[in-house]
């Protein structure tokens, strides 16, 4: 049994734990492990993690499979892009799942949800930033329709930045 849910204080601690934990399973290879702990050690904090919580603009949802928190995904709506000024555009700016649920099409329902949400809410569509060498992440979003619009820099520190692509969907 699959269940989604708004994510309240109560779970920031478990929002820390699977950012953290999806994201270095995910992109762990993509810059040299210290810089890597150093992002996680900032962003992935309980105090970040209240602060992104606290801000009215950030749409958090936790997926959970069988009772056990499998991922979450956090949109901010009315985001456009520079090339789109006039499109109420939603941004996806993560969908984590934890890998031992990756083969159970969670990261599906998760997307569709906020897709749901963002046309519920009167967007026009849903954009995100995805990493250029996550094959699999790349693909999951092709499939779902995203299209390639541009592409930009994942900052990670001061010194240390990845290529990403920006995908679009349009509603």
């Amino acid at each position: 049994m699959t269940s989604i849910v708004a994510a309240t204080v109560d779970e920031i601690t478990l929002l820390a734990r699977i950012g953290r934990r999806s994201l270095l399973e995910s992109h762990g290879h993509s810059a040299p492990t210290e810089i890597m702990h150093a992002y996680v050690d900032e962003k992935f904090t309980e105090e970040a993690m209240e602060q992104e919580l606290s801000d009215t603009t950030n749409i958090f949802r936790i997926i959970y499979h069988n009772g056990k928190p499998a991922g979450y995904s956090k949109i901010i709506c009315n985001q456009p892009l520079d090339r789109f000024p006039q499109q109420r555009l939603t941004k996806l700016e993560r969908l984590y799942l934890l890998s031992e649920f990756y083969d159970l099409k969670l990261g599906h329902q998760l997307l569709q949800y906020n897709i749901d949400l963002s046309k519920q809410l009167g967007e026009d569509g849903m954009w995100l930033y995805v990493w250029k060498e996550n094959k699999r992440a790349m693909l999951f979003y092709t499939k779902w329709g995203f299209q390639i619009v541009g592409d930009g820099w994942f900052r990670l520190t001061e010194t240390h930045a990845n290529p990403n692509w920006q995908m679009l969907l349009k509603y």
